[in-house]
């Protein structure tokens, strides 16, 4: 495992949670976290939203005293975006990282997310102003839009000119979402165009991808998500340690989502993550299905006791 050093912040370990939209809240993070990530993303959060005082939004920036830690903004007006890095909110988070990579349709409509790919001059604008902020600025992005026409090493030299000093490459254009395997040339060609540290992003499923994913490309550390949902003890497995039995550290997220977040949010949250868990066990159907008709989070954590035994 080696560190990774970025304006000063130095992050002790090379395996890093991604951001997810509708997963990476605190708890999760923390197991994750305890797992062996070594830096963790919340979900996605609006400026916007942020400015304008959105309660749902504060939500997603709820932290502890861990360190180091990110948060993940998104939007596509510089002073907004500057006022929102400047913001008590963001405050505690150690680098604030701008999205210019997702593909889903009601975010690049309104220009944000992956639709900066294609303006140029907005993105360099944007990045500039958040770095003035005296932040922190990390940029994930998309390889291109279209498998026509990719240009990851042409984006990582304009981060790295508006000031960015660290950048996520997501392996795939945004026309792939999230199909197919990703370009490893793509990420390679943006690690050797710049000198600021380069996560690569995008099919790490195991201790193998993972160190594939770093021979390939020659990145500074990779960011793993989806698989992270399925088995977060992959953070342990890649950190060569081993990881606590799922029943024990279930518990605890439940504990910690229901005391944060509410009783109907956890037992929502905590059956799609228990139902994550167990995929691919002997009678995971059977345990889905029961799972979901929980109403409870004691019905949750005694069909997780019982699943995971």
């Amino acid at each position: 495992m080696q560190t990774i050093e970025a304006a000063g912040l130095v992050v002790p370990g090379n395996a890093l949670l991604a951001p997810m939209a509708g997963y990476t809240n605190h708890p999760f993070r923390m197991l994750c976290a305890r797992m062996g990530a070594a830096l963790t993303y919340t979900e996605m959060v609006s400026c916007k939203g942020l400015l304008y005082g959105s309660e749902e939004t504060k939500k997603l920036l709820i932290c502890g005293d861990e360190s180091p830690k990110a948060a993940q903004i998104f939007g596509n007006d510089p002073q907004i975006m500057r006022a929102a890095c400047e913001s008590e909110a963001l405050a505690p988070f150690d680098l604030i990282d701008i999205n210019m990579g997702c593909p889903m349709p009601k975010i690049v409509k309104n220009g944000e997310g992956s639709a900066l790919l294609e303006n140029f001059p907005l993105a360099e604008r944007v990045i500039a102003a958040c770095v003035k902020s005296g932040k922190r600025i990390s940029v994930k992005f998309r390889i291109g839009v279209t498998d026509a026409h990719k240009f990851a090493a042409e984006f990582a030299r304009l981060c790295e000119g508006a000031g960015a000093c660290m950048i996520a490459v997501h392996g795939r254009t945004r026309e792939r979402v999230y199909a197919g395997a990703p370009d490893y040339a793509e990420i390679a060609a943006a690690k050797n165009a710049v000198n600021i540290p380069v996560i690569a992003n995008g099919g790490v499923w195991s201790v193998k991808d993972f160190n594939g994913m770093l021979s390939r490309t020659g990145a500074d550390g990779a960011m793993i998500a989806r698989a992270a949902l399925y088995r977060p003890q992959l953070f342990a497995e890649i950190a060569g340690r081993e990881a606590p039995p799922v029943r024990d550290w279930f518990a605890r997220q439940l504990a910690e989502t229901a005391a944060l977040y509410g009783e109907r949010f956890a037992v929502v949250f905590m059956r799609k993550m228990a139902a994550f868990y167990c995929k691919g066990m002997p009678g995971a159907a059977e345990h889905k299905r029961r799972l979901f008709s929980s109403q409870t989070t004691e019905e949750v954590a005694a069909l997780a006791r019982e699943i995971f035994a």
